[in-house]
Protein backbone atom coordinates (compact mmCIF):
# COMPACT_ATOMS: atom_id res chain seq x y z
CA UNK A 1 0.00 0.00 0.00
CA UNK A 2 1.50 3.37 -0.84
CA UNK A 3 2.19 5.73 1.78
CA UNK A 4 0.22 8.92 1.58
CA UNK A 5 1.60 12.35 0.86
CA UNK A 6 0.08 15.07 3.48
CA UNK A 7 2.91 17.75 3.67
CA UNK A 8 2.07 20.93 5.82
CA UNK A 9 0.89 24.02 4.46
CA UNK A 10 3.88 25.35 6.51
CA UNK A 11 6.39 23.47 4.21
CA UNK A 12 4.62 23.53 0.90
CA UNK A 13 5.25 27.75 1.26
CA UNK A 14 8.73 27.38 3.07
CA UNK A 15 9.72 25.63 -0.42
CA UNK A 16 8.12 28.16 -2.64
CA UNK A 17 11.52 29.17 -4.60
CA UNK A 18 13.55 26.89 -3.53
CA UNK A 19 15.60 24.94 -6.52
CA UNK A 20 15.61 21.31 -5.61
CA UNK A 21 18.59 19.88 -7.83
CA UNK A 22 19.58 16.09 -8.55
CA UNK A 23 23.20 15.52 -7.23
CA UNK A 24 24.24 13.76 -10.50
CA UNK A 25 24.75 13.64 -14.01
CA UNK A 26 23.23 11.80 -16.83
CA UNK A 27 25.41 9.39 -17.98
CA UNK A 28 23.64 8.36 -21.45
CA UNK A 29 23.13 11.28 -22.98
CA UNK A 30 26.81 12.60 -21.94
CA UNK A 31 27.99 9.43 -23.82
CA UNK A 32 26.37 11.06 -26.68
CA UNK A 33 28.63 14.09 -26.47
CA UNK A 34 26.00 16.33 -24.91
CA UNK A 35 25.65 18.16 -22.09
CA UNK A 36 21.89 18.80 -21.01
CA UNK A 37 20.12 20.29 -18.24
CA UNK A 38 16.42 20.39 -17.37
CA UNK A 39 14.61 22.53 -15.03
CA UNK A 40 10.88 22.08 -14.08
CA UNK A 41 9.13 25.30 -12.65
CA UNK A 42 5.84 24.29 -11.17
CA UNK A 43 3.33 27.69 -11.31
CA UNK A 44 1.25 26.96 -8.14
CA UNK A 45 -1.96 28.37 -7.78
CA UNK A 46 -3.35 27.51 -11.50
CA UNK A 47 -1.97 29.42 -14.52
CA UNK A 48 -4.73 31.27 -16.35
CA UNK A 49 -3.80 29.95 -19.89
CA UNK A 50 -6.17 31.80 -21.78
CA UNK A 51 -4.68 35.09 -20.77
CA UNK A 52 -1.46 33.73 -20.78
CA UNK A 53 -1.50 33.14 -24.51
CA UNK A 54 -4.62 33.52 -26.22
CA UNK A 55 -6.40 32.48 -29.39
CA UNK A 56 -6.82 35.58 -30.91
CA UNK A 57 -7.66 33.87 -34.12
CA UNK A 58 -10.84 32.04 -32.67
CA UNK A 59 -14.08 33.94 -33.95
CA UNK A 60 -15.64 33.30 -30.40
CA UNK A 61 -12.60 34.40 -28.43
CA UNK A 62 -13.86 38.11 -28.10
CA UNK A 63 -17.68 37.32 -27.69
CA UNK A 64 -15.99 34.95 -24.13
CA UNK A 65 -13.85 37.49 -22.41
CA UNK A 66 -15.45 40.98 -24.07
CA UNK A 67 -12.93 43.92 -22.83
CA UNK A 68 -10.90 41.11 -20.64
CA UNK A 69 -9.61 39.39 -24.19
CA UNK A 70 -6.32 39.65 -25.56
CA UNK A 71 -6.25 40.94 -29.12
CA UNK A 72 -3.64 42.18 -31.38
CA UNK A 73 -5.42 45.05 -31.43
CA UNK A 74 -5.91 46.22 -28.36
CA UNK A 75 -4.80 49.39 -26.35
CA UNK A 76 -1.80 47.28 -25.21
CA UNK A 77 -1.38 44.72 -28.05
CA UNK A 78 -1.01 41.02 -27.60
CA UNK A 79 2.52 39.90 -28.84
CA UNK A 80 1.78 37.91 -31.93
CA UNK A 81 2.96 34.24 -31.86
CA UNK A 82 1.75 33.33 -35.49
CA UNK A 83 -1.66 33.71 -37.18
CA UNK A 84 -4.20 32.02 -34.60
CA UNK A 85 -1.96 32.40 -30.84
CA UNK A 86 -0.50 35.81 -29.10
CA UNK A 87 1.57 36.30 -26.08
CA UNK A 88 0.57 38.14 -23.17
CA UNK A 89 2.63 41.73 -23.80
CA UNK A 90 4.00 41.67 -20.03
CA UNK A 91 6.59 38.24 -21.83
CA UNK A 92 8.25 40.12 -25.00
CA UNK A 93 11.56 38.14 -23.89
CA UNK A 94 9.44 34.68 -24.22
CA UNK A 95 7.90 36.12 -27.34
CA UNK A 96 12.04 36.47 -28.76
CA UNK A 97 12.73 33.17 -27.18
CA UNK A 98 9.63 32.10 -29.29
CA UNK A 99 11.21 34.02 -32.53
CA UNK A 100 14.79 32.32 -32.09
CA UNK A 101 12.97 28.97 -32.15
CA UNK A 102 13.74 28.79 -28.27
CA UNK A 103 10.44 28.82 -26.96
CA UNK A 104 7.70 26.54 -27.65
CA UNK A 105 3.96 26.82 -25.83
CA UNK A 106 2.28 23.74 -25.42
CA UNK A 107 -2.26 24.93 -25.46
CA UNK A 108 -5.32 23.07 -24.15
CA UNK A 109 -2.95 20.90 -21.73
CA UNK A 110 -4.21 19.21 -18.56
CA UNK A 111 -2.87 16.14 -16.27
CA UNK A 112 -5.69 13.29 -16.28
CA UNK A 113 -7.12 15.12 -12.43
CA UNK A 114 -10.70 16.64 -13.25
CA UNK A 115 -11.45 18.61 -9.82
CA UNK A 116 -10.58 21.71 -8.91
CA UNK A 117 -8.63 21.57 -5.48
CA UNK A 118 -5.55 23.22 -5.27
CA UNK A 119 -3.38 20.37 -3.08
CA UNK A 120 -5.14 17.75 -5.05
CA UNK A 121 -4.24 18.67 -8.07
CA UNK A 122 -0.55 19.77 -7.41
CA UNK A 123 -0.87 16.31 -5.83
CA UNK A 124 -1.12 14.70 -9.09
CA UNK A 125 0.81 17.10 -11.14
CA UNK A 126 3.78 16.55 -8.90
CA UNK A 127 3.23 12.84 -7.98
CA UNK A 128 2.61 12.45 -11.85
CA UNK A 129 0.23 9.39 -10.64
CA UNK A 130 -3.37 9.63 -11.98
CA UNK A 131 -4.82 9.97 -8.24
CA UNK A 132 -3.91 12.63 -5.20
CA UNK A 133 -2.74 10.94 -2.11
CA UNK A 134 -1.43 7.42 -3.95
CA UNK A 135 2.01 8.42 -4.13
CA UNK A 136 4.83 9.59 -1.73
CA UNK A 137 7.35 9.82 -4.08
CA UNK A 138 7.63 12.46 -7.65
CA UNK A 139 7.75 11.58 -10.97
CA UNK A 140 10.93 13.88 -11.80
CA UNK A 141 12.83 11.84 -8.31
CA UNK A 142 11.80 8.70 -10.42
CA UNK A 143 13.13 9.50 -13.85
CA UNK A 144 16.38 10.52 -11.71
CA UNK A 145 16.14 6.97 -10.14
CA UNK A 146 15.79 5.65 -13.69
CA UNK A 147 18.74 7.10 -14.90
CA UNK A 148 22.34 5.85 -15.24
CA UNK A 149 24.22 8.10 -12.88
CA UNK A 150 28.10 9.15 -14.24
CA UNK A 151 29.53 11.47 -11.29
CA UNK A 152 28.26 12.98 -8.41
CA UNK A 153 28.18 16.94 -8.79
CA UNK A 154 30.83 18.85 -6.71
CA UNK A 155 28.80 22.25 -5.19
CA UNK A 156 31.08 25.13 -4.80
CA UNK A 157 33.24 24.16 -1.72
CA UNK A 158 30.01 23.15 -0.55
CA UNK A 159 28.67 26.55 0.41
CA UNK A 160 26.21 26.96 -2.70
CA UNK A 161 23.75 24.04 -1.39
CA UNK A 162 22.59 22.42 1.76
CA UNK A 163 20.67 19.32 1.88
CA UNK A 164 17.04 19.88 3.02
CA UNK A 165 14.34 17.98 4.41
CA UNK A 166 11.69 20.52 2.51
CA UNK A 167 11.24 19.34 -0.48
CA UNK A 168 7.82 19.15 -3.13
CA UNK A 169 6.50 16.46 -3.93
CA UNK A 170 7.87 16.15 -7.47
CA UNK A 171 11.83 15.51 -6.42
CA UNK A 172 10.62 13.53 -3.13
CA UNK A 173 11.64 10.04 -3.53
CA UNK A 174 15.40 8.25 -3.22
CA UNK A 175 17.36 9.86 -5.55
CA UNK A 176 19.56 12.19 -3.64
CA UNK A 177 19.05 16.17 -4.00
CA UNK A 178 20.38 19.18 -3.23
CA UNK A 179 18.51 22.38 -2.01
CA UNK A 180 19.07 26.30 -2.00
CA UNK A 181 17.01 29.37 -1.11
CA UNK A 182 17.16 32.98 -2.42
CA UNK A 183 18.08 35.50 -0.22
CA UNK A 184 14.67 37.46 -0.73
CA UNK A 185 11.43 35.94 0.78
CA UNK A 186 8.56 36.79 -1.06
CA UNK A 187 5.81 37.76 1.06
CA UNK A 188 2.77 35.58 1.14
CA UNK A 189 -0.56 36.77 -1.13
CA UNK A 190 -3.75 38.05 0.36
CA UNK A 191 -5.29 35.13 -1.23
CA UNK A 192 -2.61 32.87 0.33
CA UNK A 193 -3.67 34.12 3.78
CA UNK A 194 -7.16 33.95 3.53
CA UNK A 195 -6.67 30.35 2.42
CA UNK A 196 -4.53 29.67 5.38
CA UNK A 197 -6.73 31.25 7.99
CA UNK A 198 -9.74 29.21 6.74
CA UNK A 199 -7.47 26.30 6.93
CA UNK A 200 -6.13 27.33 10.44
CA UNK A 201 -9.45 28.53 11.90
CA UNK A 202 -10.36 25.01 12.13
CA UNK A 203 -7.42 23.04 12.89
CA UNK A 204 -4.88 25.40 14.81
CA UNK A 205 -6.95 28.32 16.17
CA UNK A 206 -3.81 30.04 17.97
CA UNK A 207 -2.29 30.16 14.89
CA UNK A 208 -5.19 31.53 12.84
CA UNK A 209 -5.48 34.38 15.30
CA UNK A 210 -1.67 34.94 15.24
CA UNK A 211 -1.92 34.77 11.81
CA UNK A 212 -5.23 37.46 11.45
CA UNK A 213 -3.14 39.87 13.69
CA UNK A 214 -0.41 40.21 11.60
CA UNK A 215 -2.41 40.30 8.71
CA UNK A 216 -3.52 43.65 10.47
CA UNK A 217 -0.99 44.78 11.36
CA UNK A 218 0.85 44.89 7.70
CA UNK A 219 -2.45 46.36 6.18
CA UNK A 220 -2.28 49.12 8.42
CA UNK A 221 1.17 49.85 7.80
CA UNK A 222 0.77 49.94 4.49
CA UNK A 223 -2.50 52.03 3.84
CA UNK A 224 -1.16 54.99 2.92
CA UNK A 225 1.42 53.47 0.11
CA UNK A 226 -1.03 51.93 -1.66
CA UNK A 227 -1.23 53.41 -6.10
CA UNK A 228 -4.03 52.87 -8.24
CA UNK A 229 -2.84 50.00 -10.72
CA UNK A 230 -4.77 49.80 -13.94
CA UNK A 231 -7.99 47.35 -13.89
CA UNK A 232 -8.21 48.57 -10.85
CA UNK A 233 -6.02 46.36 -8.48
CA UNK A 234 -4.58 47.73 -5.71
CA UNK A 235 -0.73 46.68 -5.82
CA UNK A 236 1.90 48.85 -4.02
CA UNK A 237 5.55 49.93 -6.53
CA UNK A 238 7.52 48.19 -3.94
CA UNK A 239 5.85 44.94 -4.23
CA UNK A 240 5.93 45.41 -8.11
CA UNK A 241 9.97 46.00 -7.72
CA UNK A 242 10.14 43.11 -4.89
CA UNK A 243 8.71 40.44 -7.45
CA UNK A 244 10.70 40.87 -10.21
CA UNK A 245 13.76 41.20 -8.10
CA UNK A 246 12.51 37.99 -6.92
CA UNK A 247 11.83 36.04 -10.03
CA UNK A 248 14.94 37.42 -11.33
CA UNK A 249 17.32 36.40 -8.53
CA UNK A 250 15.67 32.80 -7.88
CA UNK A 251 15.21 31.77 -11.52
CA UNK A 252 18.52 33.32 -12.62
CA UNK A 253 20.32 31.97 -9.63
CA UNK A 254 19.12 28.35 -10.36
CA UNK A 255 20.83 28.39 -14.10
CA UNK A 256 23.93 29.54 -12.66
CA UNK A 257 24.04 26.40 -10.48
CA UNK A 258 22.96 24.38 -13.81
CA UNK A 259 25.54 26.54 -15.66
CA UNK A 260 28.41 25.09 -13.87
CA UNK A 261 30.68 22.85 -15.33
CA UNK A 262 30.83 20.67 -11.80
CA UNK A 263 26.99 21.81 -10.89
CA UNK A 264 24.00 19.66 -10.85
CA UNK A 265 22.14 19.07 -14.31
CA UNK A 266 18.21 18.09 -13.29
CA UNK A 267 16.14 20.97 -11.06
CA UNK A 268 12.73 22.03 -10.18
CA UNK A 269 12.01 25.29 -8.48
CA UNK A 270 8.36 25.90 -7.11
CA UNK A 271 6.84 29.19 -7.56
CA UNK A 272 3.34 30.13 -5.71
CA UNK A 273 0.86 33.36 -6.30
CA UNK A 274 -0.69 32.40 -9.50
CA UNK A 275 -4.76 31.96 -7.79
CA UNK A 276 -5.98 35.00 -9.69
CA UNK A 277 -9.48 34.82 -8.76
CA UNK A 278 -9.75 39.07 -8.02
CA UNK A 279 -8.35 41.96 -10.79
CA UNK A 280 -6.51 39.48 -12.76
CA UNK A 281 -6.18 41.78 -15.75
CA UNK A 282 -5.01 42.03 -19.28
CA UNK A 283 -1.92 44.10 -19.58
CA UNK A 284 -1.79 45.83 -15.79
CA UNK A 285 -3.25 43.42 -13.70
CA UNK A 286 -2.07 40.63 -10.91
CA UNK A 287 -1.51 38.04 -14.12
CA UNK A 288 0.85 40.53 -15.96
CA UNK A 289 2.84 42.07 -12.58
CA UNK A 290 3.37 37.97 -12.48
CA UNK A 291 4.00 37.25 -15.73
CA UNK A 292 6.72 40.16 -15.96
CA UNK A 293 8.32 39.14 -13.48
CA UNK A 294 8.68 35.53 -14.70
CA UNK A 295 9.44 36.91 -18.36
CA UNK A 296 12.31 38.66 -16.22
CA UNK A 297 13.10 35.21 -14.49
CA UNK A 298 13.38 33.53 -17.80
CA UNK A 299 15.54 36.52 -19.34
CA UNK A 300 18.02 36.16 -16.44
CA UNK A 301 18.08 32.04 -17.15
CA UNK A 302 19.50 32.73 -20.56
CA UNK A 303 21.56 35.50 -20.01
CA UNK A 304 23.13 32.94 -16.68
CA UNK A 305 23.54 29.65 -19.01
CA UNK A 306 25.80 31.07 -21.27
CA UNK A 307 26.83 28.75 -23.56
CA UNK A 308 25.03 25.97 -21.68
CA UNK A 309 21.67 27.32 -23.05
CA UNK A 310 22.06 25.45 -26.00
CA UNK A 311 21.54 22.17 -24.30
CA UNK A 312 18.74 23.43 -21.99
CA UNK A 313 15.39 22.80 -21.27
CA UNK A 314 12.85 24.25 -18.59
CA UNK A 315 9.56 23.73 -18.36
CA UNK A 316 6.85 25.43 -16.91
CA UNK A 317 3.91 23.59 -15.39
CA UNK A 318 0.44 24.41 -13.46
CA UNK A 319 -1.61 22.27 -11.38
CA UNK A 320 -4.40 23.03 -13.70
CA UNK A 321 -6.08 26.48 -15.54
CA UNK A 322 -8.68 28.46 -15.02
CA UNK A 323 -12.19 29.03 -15.75
CA UNK A 324 -12.72 30.72 -19.36
CA UNK A 325 -15.09 33.40 -18.58
CA UNK A 326 -14.27 36.35 -15.99
CA UNK A 327 -15.74 35.91 -12.73
CA UNK A 328 -17.51 38.86 -10.98
CA UNK A 329 -14.28 40.37 -9.02
CA UNK A 330 -12.38 40.67 -12.92
CA UNK A 331 -10.59 37.52 -12.09
CA UNK A 332 -10.92 33.97 -12.77
CA UNK A 333 -12.18 30.62 -10.76
CA UNK A 334 -10.09 27.29 -10.53
CA UNK A 335 -11.00 25.64 -14.30
CA UNK A 336 -9.31 22.76 -16.26
CA UNK A 337 -6.94 23.24 -19.38
CA UNK A 338 -3.89 25.67 -19.81
CA UNK A 339 -1.27 26.12 -21.50
CA UNK A 340 2.60 24.62 -20.73
CA UNK A 341 5.46 26.77 -21.61
CA UNK A 342 8.98 25.40 -22.34
CA UNK A 343 11.97 27.70 -23.37
CA UNK A 344 15.97 26.13 -23.76
CA UNK A 345 18.32 26.59 -26.70
CA UNK A 346 17.98 22.79 -26.98
CA UNK A 347 14.21 22.80 -28.46
CA UNK A 348 13.22 23.13 -31.78
CA UNK A 349 10.76 25.56 -30.86
CA UNK A 350 8.97 28.57 -32.49
CA UNK A 351 5.34 26.30 -32.03
CA UNK A 352 2.69 26.36 -30.49
CA UNK A 353 1.27 22.83 -30.11
CA UNK A 354 -2.66 22.43 -29.89
CA UNK A 355 -5.42 20.68 -30.94
CA UNK A 356 -7.70 23.56 -30.37
CA UNK A 357 -10.92 22.31 -28.77
CA UNK A 358 -12.39 26.13 -29.72
CA UNK A 359 -14.28 28.24 -26.84
CA UNK A 360 -18.19 28.16 -27.93
CA UNK A 361 -20.37 27.53 -24.91
CA UNK A 362 -20.88 23.93 -26.70
CA UNK A 363 -17.12 23.55 -27.12
CA UNK A 364 -16.26 23.96 -23.04
CA UNK A 365 -15.97 21.66 -20.55
CA UNK A 366 -18.85 21.75 -17.85
CA UNK A 367 -19.64 24.71 -19.67
CA UNK A 368 -17.26 26.19 -17.99
CA UNK A 369 -13.44 25.48 -18.92
CA UNK A 370 -11.39 25.05 -21.37
CA UNK A 371 -11.17 21.58 -22.76
CA UNK A 372 -7.95 19.28 -21.99
CA UNK A 373 -7.25 17.71 -25.51
CA UNK A 374 -3.30 17.02 -24.52
CA UNK A 375 -2.10 14.90 -21.71
CA UNK A 376 0.74 17.07 -19.58
CA UNK A 377 2.47 13.59 -18.98
CA UNK A 378 2.56 12.94 -22.50
CA UNK A 379 4.89 16.80 -22.86
CA UNK A 380 7.12 15.84 -20.17
CA UNK A 381 7.42 12.08 -21.23
CA UNK A 382 8.90 13.39 -24.89
CA UNK A 383 11.58 15.89 -22.93
CA UNK A 384 12.75 13.21 -20.14
CA UNK A 385 13.19 10.91 -23.23
CA UNK A 386 14.42 13.16 -26.10
CA UNK A 387 16.64 15.49 -23.91
CA UNK A 388 17.97 13.11 -21.09
CA UNK A 389 17.74 9.86 -22.25
CA UNK A 390 15.33 8.45 -20.44
CA UNK A 391 13.73 4.75 -20.93
CA UNK A 392 10.22 4.93 -22.61
CA UNK A 393 9.73 1.64 -20.46
CA UNK A 394 10.28 3.33 -17.59
CA UNK A 395 8.59 6.40 -18.24
CA UNK A 396 5.60 4.10 -18.45
CA UNK A 397 5.58 2.13 -15.56
CA UNK A 398 7.46 4.19 -13.13
CA UNK A 399 7.73 7.35 -13.47
CA UNK A 400 4.23 7.79 -14.80
CA UNK A 401 2.36 4.62 -13.39
CA UNK A 402 0.08 3.17 -15.71
CA UNK A 403 0.26 5.88 -18.69
CA UNK A 404 1.53 2.88 -21.49
CA UNK A 405 -1.21 4.78 -23.28
CA UNK A 406 0.12 8.35 -23.24
CA UNK A 407 2.83 8.20 -25.74
CA UNK A 408 5.72 10.67 -25.43
CA UNK A 409 5.15 13.72 -27.87
CA UNK A 410 8.55 13.45 -30.06
CA UNK A 411 10.45 16.46 -32.06
CA UNK A 412 10.30 19.18 -28.64
CA UNK A 413 14.17 18.73 -29.04
CA UNK A 414 16.26 19.20 -31.49
CA UNK A 415 18.73 16.40 -32.09
CA UNK A 416 22.47 17.03 -30.36
CA UNK A 417 24.48 17.13 -33.96
CA UNK A 418 21.84 19.53 -35.48
CA UNK A 419 22.14 21.97 -32.28
CA UNK A 420 26.11 21.21 -33.00
CA UNK A 421 26.02 21.86 -36.10
CA UNK A 422 27.07 25.92 -36.33
CA UNK A 423 30.49 24.70 -34.20
CA UNK A 424 31.08 22.07 -36.45
CA UNK A 425 31.02 24.23 -39.47
CA UNK A 426 33.11 26.87 -38.00
CA UNK A 427 35.57 24.60 -36.58
CA UNK A 428 35.64 22.89 -40.39
CA UNK A 429 36.10 26.31 -41.76
CA UNK A 430 39.00 27.42 -39.50
CA UNK A 431 40.40 23.87 -40.45
CA UNK A 432 40.39 24.48 -44.17
CA UNK A 433 41.59 27.81 -43.74
CA UNK A 434 44.46 26.66 -41.90
CA UNK A 435 45.27 23.97 -44.44
CA UNK A 436 45.13 26.72 -47.24
CA UNK A 437 47.27 28.85 -45.91
CA UNK A 438 49.61 26.19 -44.87
CA UNK A 439 49.78 25.18 -48.18
CA UNK A 440 49.96 28.32 -50.05
CA UNK A 441 53.66 29.15 -51.06
CA UNK A 442 55.93 31.74 -49.84
CA UNK A 443 55.88 35.01 -51.74
CA UNK A 444 59.35 35.68 -52.38
CA UNK A 445 61.50 38.05 -50.57
CA UNK A 446 61.33 41.94 -52.40
CA UNK A 447 62.50 44.74 -51.46
CA UNK A 448 60.62 47.21 -49.74
CA UNK A 449 60.51 49.80 -52.36
CA UNK A 450 59.37 47.27 -54.70
CA UNK A 451 56.26 46.67 -52.12
CA UNK A 452 55.97 50.39 -51.89
CA UNK A 453 55.68 51.01 -55.23
CA UNK A 454 53.39 48.13 -56.08
CA UNK A 455 50.77 49.86 -53.89
CA UNK A 456 50.67 47.20 -51.63
CA UNK A 457 52.47 48.34 -48.76
CA UNK A 458 51.65 52.07 -47.00
CA UNK A 459 54.56 54.22 -47.70
CA UNK A 460 56.92 53.37 -44.98
CA UNK A 461 55.50 51.10 -43.32
CA UNK A 462 57.58 47.95 -43.15
CA UNK A 463 60.93 50.63 -43.36
CA UNK A 464 59.38 52.65 -39.76
CA UNK A 465 57.44 50.40 -38.21
CA UNK A 466 59.97 47.85 -38.07
CA UNK A 467 58.04 44.47 -37.67
CA UNK A 468 59.71 41.28 -37.64
CA UNK A 469 63.45 39.35 -38.84
CA UNK A 470 64.05 35.76 -39.53
CA UNK A 471 67.10 35.40 -40.87
CA UNK A 472 67.64 38.35 -43.07
CA UNK A 473 64.20 38.91 -44.21
CA UNK A 474 62.11 41.11 -42.47
CA UNK A 475 58.26 40.90 -42.03
CA UNK A 476 55.85 43.87 -42.38
CA UNK A 477 53.81 44.10 -39.06
CA UNK A 478 50.72 45.54 -41.33
CA UNK A 479 50.80 43.12 -44.16
CA UNK A 480 51.87 39.82 -43.07
CA UNK A 481 52.45 38.69 -46.86
CA UNK A 482 54.73 41.88 -47.17
CA UNK A 483 58.63 40.51 -46.88
CA UNK A 484 61.72 42.32 -47.38
CA UNK A 485 65.50 42.27 -46.99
Amino acid sequence: MATLHAPSRRLLLRASGTLFAWTYLPKLARAEGRDPRFLTIVLRGALDGLATVAPVGDPDWIALRGDNALTLGGKTPALKLDDFFALNPAMPNLQRMFAAKEAIVVHAAATSYRERSHFDGQDVLESGVEKPGAASTGWLNRVLVSLTAEERVRPNGGRAFTVGPVTPLVVRGPAPVLSWSPRRILPASDDTITRLLTLYRHTDPEFASVLENRRRLAALAQSGAVQQMAGGAQITGADVAQLRAYFTETIGAAAKFLAQPDGPRVGALPLDGWDTHVNEGIAGGQLALLLGALDSGLAAAKDNMGPAWRDTVIVLVTEFGRTARINGTLGTDHGTATVMLLAGGALKGGRVIADWPGVKAADLLDNRDLKPTIDVRTVLKGLLKDHLRADEHALATDVFPGSGGVKPLTGLVGSAQMRALPILLAAAFVGLLAIAQSSKPAAAARSWKDWVMSGYCPAGTCNTAGGWRAGNVRFCKVRPNCRWR
